[in-house]
C-alpha cells in the first residue's frame, strides 16, 4: 500500500505578499463639529455670535478626538468661520479636518498609508485584500493602487486564493 502523499498548502508556500489596508485603520475616536449649529434662525452666521460662542464654549468633548468639520445647513458659511472653529479645536482634538465621516476616514487612512515603506513590495507579487471588517474609503485603494503600481511585479485584488489580476510590470520595465 502506498504511503499518502501529505497535503500541500501552495498558498502559504506562494510568493504572494497580502496588503491589508485594515492593518492601517487609524485608531482614535471621531466625531463631527456641524457649524448648523452655530447659524442664526438656521439661515446665516453672525461673526459676532461665533466669537461669543467659541469663547465659552467646552472644547474638551472633542479632546484626543479626530474632527470632520462641516455645515449641514444650506447657508453660505465664510471660509474664516471654519478657520476660528478648527483654531479652537487643533487645541484640544488630534485631527481637525473640513469634510464628512467619509472624508476623515480617508484623511486618517492617507495619513496612515505614509507611514509604510513601499520599497518592501519592489519586484514583489501583492494582493490588495479586498474583505475586512473595517470600512476601507475606496480613495485608501487607489492610493495604494499608485503606490504600489510603479514598484510591484503583480498586483492583484481580493484573496491570494481568489483574486483579480490588476496589473503586471512588463518585462521592459
Amino acid at each position: 500500500m502506498e504511503t499518502p502523499t501529505p497535503l500541500q498548502n501552495r498558498l502559504q508556500e506562494s510568493s504572494i505578499i497580502t496588503f491589508d489596508l485594515e492593518q492601517y485603520y487609524p485608531i482614535g475616536e471621531r466625531t463631527t463639529y456641524d457649524l448648523a449649529q452655530n447659524l442664526f434662525q438656521g439661515l446665516i452666521l453672525r461673526e459676532k455670535d461665533l466669537r461669543e460662542f467659541v469663547k465659552t464654549h467646552d472644547w474638551e468633548a472633542y479632546r484626543g478626538k479626530h474632527v470632520a468639520l462641516f455645515c449641514s445647513a444650506d447657508a453660505i458659511i465664510p471660509t474664516w468661520a471654519y478657520l476660528i472653529l478648527t483654531a479652537h479645536l487643533q487645541k484640544v482634538a488630534q485631527t481637525v479636518i473640513f469634510g464628512d465621516m467619509q472624508a476623515l476616514e480617508t484623511h486618517l487612512y492617507l495619513k496612515k498609508l505614509e507611514t509604510v515603506v513601499w520599497e518592501d513590495f519592489r519586484d514583489k507579487k501583492v494582493v490588495i485584500k479586498g474583505c475586512s471588517e473595517k470600512q476601507v474609503p475606496t480613495a485608501v485603494y487607489v492610493e495604494a493602487m499608485r503606490r504600489l503600481a510603479p514598484i510591484a511585479k503583480l498586483l492583484m485584488f481580493g484573496e491570494a486564493c481568489s483574486s483579480v489580476p490588476l496589473y503586471k510590470k512588463s518585462p521592459a520595465q
